[in-house]
C-alpha cells in the first residue's frame, strides 16, 4: 500500500496542472472569496469589531477554511462522481490490484493539494489586507486537517452520487449551508439556540473555531478532536464504500 496511491495521486495531479494553465481556473478558484473579502471585509474593514478584532481580521481566517471546504470537497465529488458514472475510467483502479484504501489515500491527497491551492490564494490576499492576520502552526495544522476531512467526504458523495446532479444536490444542502452559518462571517454564539445546536454539528463550524485560536484552549482542543473524529469516520467510510463498489 505504501506506494499504489501515488500513481492515483499523480493522475490527478497532472489533471491539475493542465487545468492550472488555463487563467480562468486560477481566477474562479479565488473568485468568490475574494468577492466576500472585498463586499464584506474591505466593505465594513475596521469599522465593525467582531470578536475583539476588526471584521476583516476575523473574516480572513473563515474564508480561508471555506476555500479549503469547498475545493477540497468539490474537486474530488465532481471527479470521482464523473470518471465512476460516465468516463467509466474509476472502474480501473478497482479492476486493478491496488487496495481500496490506497485508491482513498490517492484520491484524497489530490483535494488536499487543490484545497490547500485556493487556501493559499486568500492567505496571500489576506496577509496584503490585514495587518493584523497572521499565520501559526496551529492554523497550518488545521487547514490540512480541514482539507483531509473535506476531501474525505467529497469521495463519499462521489461514490454514492448517482448522476453528475446528484453531486451539486449534495452540495447544495450541506457544503453551501455550512459556508454562510459554521461561523465563518459571524460568530455562532450570535444564532438562536435551536439553530446553534445543529450548526455545532457541522464539521466546518469546529474548523473556524480551531483556526481562529492563536493557541490551543479547552475550546479549541474540543473542537480539534471533533474534526479528527470526523476526518477518520469521513475517511474509513469512504474506504469502505471504495472496496464494497460493485457497479
Amino acid at each position: 500500500m505504501t506506494s499504489e496511491w501515488f500513481p492515483i495521486f499523480l493522475r490527478e495531479m497532472i489533471l491539475f496542472r493542465r487545468r492550472l494553465l488555463r487563467l480562468g481556473y486560477l481566477f474562479s478558484a479565488m473568485v468568490v472569496p475574494i468577492i466576500y473579502l472585498v463586499a464584506f471585509g474591505l466593505g465594513l474593514g475596521t469599522r465593525v469589531q467582531m470578536a475583539g478584532t476588526d471584521y476583516l481580521s476575523y473574516l480572513i481566517p473563515g474564508l480561508v477554511a471555506m476555500s479549503a471546504m469547498n475545493n477540497s470537497y468539490t474537486w474530488v465529488a465532481s471527479n470521482m462522481n464523473l470518471n465512476r458514472v460516465y468516463f467509466k475510467t474509476f472502474q480501473v483502479f478497482v479492476q486493478a490490484p491496488i487496495h481500496s484504501s490506497s485508491i482513498m489515500v490517492g484520491e484524497v491527497l489530490a483535494g488536499m493539494v487543490k484545497g490547500l491551492f485556493a487556501s493559499v490564494l486568500i492567505i496571500v490576499v489576506g496577509l496584503l489586507a490585514s495587518s493584523r492576520f497572521s499565520l501559526s502552526p496551529l492554523f497550518a495544522g488545521t487547514l490540512l486537517l480541514t482539507c483531509f476531512l473535506f476531501a474525505s467526504l467529497g469521495v463519499i458523495t462521489g461514490m454514492l452520487a448517482k448522476s453528475h446532479e446528484d453531486t451539486a444536490t449534495y452540495s447544495n444542502f450541506f457544503i453551501m449551508p455550512m459556508a454562510f452559518f459554521s461561523g465563518t462571517f459571524f460568530p455562532v454564539h450570535t444564532m438562536p439556540a435551536v439553530i446553534k445546536g445543529i450548526i455545532y454539528i457541522l464539521p466546518l463550524t469546529h474548523a473556524n473555531i480551531v483556526i481562529r485560536k492563536e493557541a490551543l484552549d479547552s475550546e479549541g482542543f474540543l473542537s480539534l478532536l471533533i474534526l479528527v473524529g470526523y476526518a477518520l469516520c469521513f475517511f474509513i467510510y469512504g474506504s469502505w464504500l471504495i472496496k464494497k463498489y460493485s457497479e
